[in-house]
């Protein structure tokens, strides 16, 4: 019997419409444009504005994309996986509401918290269900709207996320094209220096905890700058190392868009050109579970079926982790 791998088959994407600059944060914060590029790699990110938006709005439209270049119904869907760290609300799950708004009436869904691995740490997930033989059509959501827990008044986090979101279908292959191998990491000391202090069961919201501004992300970059440039690197390279790769083989590297100083680092880890690096963080910034699949989204036209395509990722608890696959479809 043939092995079955899990295959993506469809990309779809999406950012809010709003823009906001370096330009316009320098109104906002003390900060300049030069500081942020620098420092950063961003020029600007989308923000979702509106009253009652949330994480859902924005996956929805990045779902109804892929269903719409898969020629499928959202009814033919049999798993909804939803990473992300801003759900619409503490329950249901997004992936329930995600489900509900699309009409995947036939679907079952939960959401996965891993922060910027959580794209990952989803894919590798719904590709068990496929592999096993249990399910046909499994999407994988990242999506984010970071824009809901950041405070504006404190520049060294403000500055580098945004909105958006990126959905993938996973379906079963037998030709030896799609998910190959992952590796997976976690270590929770790292809560210390990169977490939302309030909102949850050991902190509950009070009149306290708003006023102090709590429920907002807070980091030590410093900290949080070596754990990523470190791990996101070694991970990467490891993952090659398990699957006897060199750089030649790789087409491209898709890494989580979190600074340019940490994509950069890992891509000379693995000794990739930077001409093989998906690079987007210019325009959108940190959008935490939503970078990867938006970085296939942008570039999903250079992508070539029988393509090597490494992915990795950091993000608080810590999390990181990387992901070997063969693309399977030619641009459309």
């Amino acid at each position: 019997m043939q092995k079955i791998h899990a295959a993506i088959t469809a990309v779809g994407g999406y950012v809010p419409d709003y823009v906001l600059t370096n330009k316009e944060l320098e109104t906002i914060v003390d900060t300049t444009d030069e500081w942020i590029q620098t420092r950063t790699g961003i020029l600007e990110r989308r923000i979702l504005k509106g009253e009652g938006k949330g994480s859902s709005d924005i996956a929805v439209e990045a779902a109804k994309d892929m269903l719409r270049k898969r020629g499928i119904g959202a009814e033919e869907l049999d798993l909804v996986i939803c990473a992300t760290t801003t759900p619409d609300m503490q329950f249901p799950a997004t992936s329930n509401i995600i489900a509900d708004k699309i009409g995947a009436v036939n679907a079952f869904g939960y959401d996965i918290n891993a922060a910027c691995s959580g794209f990952l740490f989803a894919l590798t997930t719904g590709s068990q269900f496929i592999e096993t033989g249990k399910y046909k059509k499994v999407m994988v959501i990242g999506v984010d709207k970071m824009s809901s827990i950041l405070n504006y008044e404190d520049r060294t986090t403000c500055i580098i996320f945004g909105d958006g979101g990126g959905a993938v279908l996973l379906e079963p292959n037998t030709e030896g094209y799609g998910i190959i191998d992952s590796k997976l990491h976690t270590d929770g000391s790292g809560r210390a220096f990169l977490h939302q202090k309030a909102g949850g069961s050991v902190k509950p919201a009070t009149v306290e905890t708003v006023m102090n501004k709590e429920h907002f992300v807070y980091q030590e970059g410093k900290t949080v700058f070596k754990f990523a440039v470190k791990n996101m690197a070694d991970v990467a390279a490891e993952i090659m190392e398990k699957n006897n790769l060199s750089a030649q083989d790789i087409a491209w590297l898709v890494p989580h868009q979190a600074n340019m100083r940490i994509i950069e680092a890992t891509a000379r880890r693995m000794k990739i050109a930077k001409d093989k690096v998906m690079i987007n963080i210019q325009h959108y910034g940190n959008t935490t579970a939503a970078t990867i699949p938006l970085c296939l989204f942008d570039y999903e036209k250079q992508l070539k079926k029988g393509d090597n395509v490494v992915l990795a990722a950091f993000g608080a608890g810590f999390t990181w982790g990387s992901c070997y696959l063969k693309w399977a479809y030619d641009p459309q």
